[in-house]
């Protein structure tokens, strides 16, 4: 079986990365994890995955100031140099360029704590509470130009329950957010690699 060449952008400490690297591990997960890249030094992160044999690259945001589509030429270039053929973000915390959600068009995901389309954004958890909803989750979701509007891959639910804090809700949605992760990958890259065989 030939795995996909997979990178993952993170700012933070990777949780999220963590369990798609563990998943990858698997001979029969249609995924190699080729690449971690941060924007932050010393993302904690970064000692995950060199832990686990996996090249990584920070590329620092700061000095491209406010130009994205600058930073993400760069990330791409990147990207390119390592054979990458899908990315995942996971804490990856800046908006993408339109041009590079183009360039990645069905082929960039993330994972995103909430049910979209409720709560895009920030604070999901905190804000799911404010509002006294029942159900809070997790989405998977196809990256577009849109911030968190990309087609739906899998979703995950948690009941709110009486008493529950912010860290509570947070360990609960967590949780889920690492089991459907890697299963969102996997069901895009078996869906890709039916469609595009000879790739």
């Amino acid at each position: 079986m030939r795995k996909m060449r997979v990178a993952i952008l993170i700012s933070g400490r990777g949780s999220n990365m963590a369990a798609l690297i563990r998943a990858a591990q698997d001979t029969d997960f249609p995924a190699k994890i080729a690449l971690v890249l941060a924007n932050v030094s010393g993302a904690g992160g970064l000692g995950i995955a060199e832990a686990a044999g996996i090249p990584t690259h920070t590329l620092d945001h700061k000095p491209y100031g406010k130009d994205r589509a600058g930073y993400d030429a760069a990330m791409q270039t990147v990207l390119e140099s390592h054979g990458i053929e899908l990315v995942c973000l996971a804490g990856f915390m800046r908006i993408l360029s339109p041009g590079f959600c183009e360039a990645w068009s069905g082929r960039m995901l993330n994972i995103h704590p909430s049910l979209l389309p409720a709560f895009k954004g920030l604070d999901t958890h905190a804000r799911a509470l404010a509002a006294g909803v029942s159900e809070h989750g997790c989405t998977v979701h196809f990256v577009t130009p849109g911030l968190d509007e990309g087609p739906t891959i899998l979703q995950a639910r948690v009941p709110v329950l009486a008493g529950d804090t912010e860290e509570t809700l947070t360990a609960r949605v967590l949780a889920e957010e690492h089991r459907i992760y890697p299963e969102a990958l996997k069901r895009v890259i078996l869906d890709l690699q039916h469609r595009f065989p000879d790739k």
